[in-house]
């Protein structure tokens, strides 16, 4: 079945709203990306107009920006520490935005959106 991410059929009091019309292809969704560690690949999507989105399936290198000194190097993923958005994530490795990564320069948190921009961008955390 697809994913509908349209108007819920149910009113924050939980009564039935009545649909006045059928579903439409723009309200379509799409399986989450669950970016993974490991060797890069990417998945490409065809999007509304003709358009190409790159999605990462999985990824070992992330660009750390220093927030001191403004740098940004390129470093390996070694694992996954902590993600808020879900605590199963953490165990399966599945990298999304906010998740906090260890890297040899230290600890990074997420910034880009790896399911949607096709590289993994972060923010080195300072103790």
């Amino acid at each position: 079945m697809a994913i509908f991410q349209g108007k819920s059929t149910r009113s924050p009091s939980g009564a039935r709203n009545r649909s006045y019309r059928g579903k439409k292809k723009f309200e379509l969704g799409r399986d989450p990306a669950d970016t993974r560690l490991g060797e890069k690949k990417l998945r490409k999507i065809r999007t509304r107009g003709g358009n190409e989105k790159l999605r990462l399936a999985t990824g070992n290198k992330i660009n750390v920006t220093n927030p001191e000194t403004k740098k940004a190097e390129l470093a390996d993923v070694l694992n996954v520490i902590e993600n808020n958005a879900n605590p199963n994530f953490v165990r399966r490795n599945i990298i999304t935005k906010g998740a906090v990564v260890e890297t040899p320069l230290g600890n990074a948190k997420v910034t880009s959106r790896p399911g949607q921009h096709g590289v993994i961008n972060g923010v080195l955390i300072l103790e």
